[in-house]
């Protein structure tokens, strides 16, 4: 422990991974490496069956509030629909983490994407210059510090509207790259804040691996070649690593290739595939290079036994296809352009190489199928595939060897365990307004290496799309379709639907999922306004561009 720190209560990381699959690291079946988060592993609990809210702004929502989405204002996104849950922005009725543990004397810091605040300006546009009016920014809801981007994505070579403390800044340095910024902020403040007495809690959000497919050229190196075997037999392959880790079950089958997804051999543009998905491989190497600095930064200050570390991902794999002419010009959503005004090329072009900062394209459904394996479906949907997460959490001083957690857990009950760690107070009411009690079940006892399983059920809606599980029982749909039944305890890949012959367990979970719904005031889809919103319009799911 550094010199003059005397608290006892521990610091805490929280490291977020953006639109990374349930098998995109190395201890959970991934080719990818990932030595470091692979370190925080095999000393750590990993949990098995963690979930998130299938999307980056709800599941932010969630995390930081320890609430459902809905009920802290971003029931969707993060425009104004117009009903209070949806309006885009975190409302005054819950607290964030850093709210919270402020108030109990902490030091609070973020690096990175935030994505919790409607950024919309007159006639809708987003207005970079007028952001730090925004009431939810970080410094607003509980953070003393913070480094980053208010947005949810863009150019990594060249992000717009990057914020440092109170101020927008402008990096146009030949090497800056995203993911290192938002790793060596968190570095040095992790060197500023272990000088202090008080304990400290750092939220550090990367945009990795979100499209664009931007990664430095050295990392992408390291992949080149190595999916030219195809999507199937790297879906096996982390299938079968999955199973001999213990990680999943070994009776649980692999989801079938999704039908959009084509034959492997019928691929025309091979070279182009192996590029897009070596490119993404090359984004979560460098954060995972990022997250050893700052490891290494905890042990130069003698802090590391007494810091919990936390991993996770906002949401499964992502299948949305960048169009090379979208009905919205990229430009205005994402920033496309180059440090030095150069011409972006937009669009998932196979005459394009991905990686530099003069493309913008993404991997793409079938190797979003390959992040997600073993389950099926993707981020948006509620099946495993859209919201299942590897889950770790490092804690040297409480945690002395590696231990697996098969119990469910999700984004809300990260809340409810930092209070039972540190002791704090969670408020009924902050700054004037009545807060809505957190949702979710601490899991510390499972941290500690003594059983625990969660009392309640779990509750899920994105775009129309639901899911209750309720222990063994899982209800979901995909958004028009009915209702399907699964037991997850002997088939998680959600393969054999019951809902033929259990009509009375969908018809209490029906129950149960209407009345959290009207609780957390759940809108029908399609709502009205979401027509108007222009990144639903931009993006489809098409498979023309596979040369099938």
């Amino acid at each position: 422990m550094a010199e003059g720190k005397t608290s006892t209560r521990p610091n805490i990381i929280i490291i977020l991974a953006d639109d990374m699959g349930y098998s995109d690291i190395g201890c959970y079946g991934s080719e990818i490496n990932t030595p470091n988060i692979d370190s925080l592993s095999a000393g750590g609990v990993n949990f098995t069956q963690t979930y998130n809210c299938a999307r980056c702004c709800p599941s932010r929502a969630s995390l930081l509030t320890g609430l459902y989405p809905h009920q802290a204002g971003i029931g969707h996104m993060v425009s104004d629909l117009g009903f209070p849950a949806y309006r885009g922005s975190l409302n005054d009725s819950c607290v964030t983490i850093a709210e919270v543990l402020k108030s109990a004397g902490y030091r609070t810091a973020m690096s990175g994407k935030w994505h919790v605040c409607n950024l919309a300006g007159k006639n809708g546009k987003r207005d970079y210059k007028t952001e730090l009016d925004n009431p939810v920014t970080p410094k607003k809801r509980g953070f003393d510090r913070f480094y980053g981007t208010l947005k949810g994505g863009g150019n990594y070579f060249n992000p717009a509207g990057l914020i440092l403390e109170d101020k927008i800044v402008d990096y146009r340095d030949k090497g800056y790259y995203y993911t290192d910024a938002i790793t060596e902020y968190a570095a040095d403040i992790i060197d500023e804040f272990s000088k202090e007495q008080d304990p400290f809690f750092l939220y550090v959000a990367y945009t990795a691996p979100h499209w664009p497919l931007h990664a430095k050229e050295e990392d992408i190196s390291k992949y080149k070649g190595h999916y030219l075997r195809g999507w199937d037999r790297i879906r096996q392959n982390r299938h079968e690593e999955l199973k001999g880790s213990g990680i999943l079950d070994p009776g649980w089958e692999i989801s079938k290739r999704d039908e959009l997804a084509p034959l492997w051999e019928d691929i025309k543009e091979k070279d182009w595939e192996d590029r897009r998905m070596a490119t993404y491989a090359a984004q979560i190497d460098c954060m995972d290079q990022g997250i050893g600095r700052i490891i290494a930064r905890l042990k130069e200050n003698r802090i590391d036994d007494n810091t919990i570390v936390m991993f996770l991902s906002d949401n499964g794999g992502c299948a949305e296809y960048l169009a090379k002419d979208p009905k919205i010009p990229a430009f205005k959503l994402f920033d496309c352009a180059t440090k030095d005004g150069r011409h972006v090329s937009y669009g998932n072009d196979p005459l394009v190489m991905p990686g530099g900062e003069d493309t913008f394209q993404s991997y793409d459904l079938p190797w979003a199928n390959v992040s997600n394996t073993p389950f099926k479906l993707f981020k948006h949907w509620v099946h495993e595939g859209g919201i299942s997460t590897p889950f770790i959490i490092s804690w040297p001083d409480r945690i002395k060897n590696k231990n697996i957690v098969h119990s469910p857990v999700h984004l809300i009950d990260i809340m409810a365990t930092i209070i039972d760690i540190t002791g704090s107070e969670y408020p009924k009411e902050y700054n004037g307004n009545t807060i809505i009690p957190y949702e979710g079940e601490s899991f510390l006892p499972a941290l500690l290496g003594r059983d625990w399983e969660r009392d309640n059920p779990i509750f899920w809606e994105h775009e129309g799309n639901r899911a209750v599980r309720d222990r063994n029982l899982k209800l979901v749909n995909c958004y028009p379709s009915r209702w399907e039944l699964y037991a997850m305890e002997a088939d998680r890949t959600e393969l054999n639907d019951l809902s033929g012959r259990y009509r009375s367990d969908i018809k209490r979970l029906g129950v149960l999922y209407d009345d959290w719904a009207k609780r957390c005031g759940v809108q029908p889809w399609l709502l009205p306004a979401i027509e108007n919103i222009p990144y639903d319009i931009m993006l489809g799911y098409k498979r023309e561009y596979w040369n099938v």
